[in-house]
């Protein structure tokens, strides 16, 4: 299967880059590339590709609430947010918009490959323990937890599997420490994808943080 890929980023010489590093692929193709974020929300609506390359800072519209115009549109793009520090201050409100992970301007070449096919796949690129070291830098700036009946879709052990990705832990790890298959957990997560309306597994990080699922002391 082809993977569809839109660029957004105003500057032309990275898109560029970009570009040639994913066409030397068989199985990636460039559809597209925005040199703002209101042209990403645009031709991500009329050429529905399976990732988005967005920018953070972007001229017209910045790339986090192009993420979220686009997420809220359905489209089922994953966006994959690139910047030029690790700790930007703008990469929680990225993932918090829907972007399923993040990535230096930097990346080499096989990172970025291996990034795309991921999150194609499903996989969020952003490490669930990188995610939280990013929560813990935004704590201060987080509201206080609110309810949301979506909770009560859940049962004891979804619940409890929630908590844990929360941690940071992988489906391995969460098995070993309630003594379930990784199978059994792989499919709890996905229950709780589908029963709490979200992306990926960072979106449950960001959940559990923001409804108080999850420490909020640093």
């Amino acid at each position: 299967m082809t993977v569809s890929v839109l660029l957004a980023d105003d500057q032309p010489l990275l898109s560029l880059g970009l570009r040639l590093v994913l066409e030397a692929q068989p199985d990636i193709t460039v559809v597209g590339e925005a040199g703002n974020g209101a042209q990403a929300v645009t031709m991500a609506r009329a050429l529905r590709p399976d990732v988005v390359l967005m920018d953070v800072r972007m001229p017209v519209l910045d790339g986090i609430e192009a993420t979220r115009e686009i997420v809220a549109s359905g489209s089922p793009a994953r966006i994959l947010m690139l910047t030029t520090f690790d700790l930007d201050e703008y990469v929680y409100a990225a993932l918090r918009a829907g972007a399923s992970g993040f990535l230096l301007k930097d990346v080499p070449p096989a990172d970025l490959i291996s990034a795309v096919h991921a999150v194609v796949g499903g996989h969020a690129v952003v490490a669930p323990a990188v995610t939280r070291r990013l929560l813990d830098i935004a704590l201060p700036h987080l509201p206080e937890p609110v309810a949301d009946e979506r909770l009560q879709r859940l049962t004891d052990r979804e619940r409890e599997v929630l908590t844990w990705v929360a941690r940071g832990l992988s489906n391995g790890e969460i098995a070993g420490g309630l003594h379930l298959s990784e199978a059994t957990v792989k499919a709890h997560v996905g229950r709780l994808l589908s029963k709490l309306a979200l992306r990926d597994r960072v979106q449950i990080v960001v959940y559990a943080y923001e409804h108080g699922l999850a420490p909020r002391s640093p």
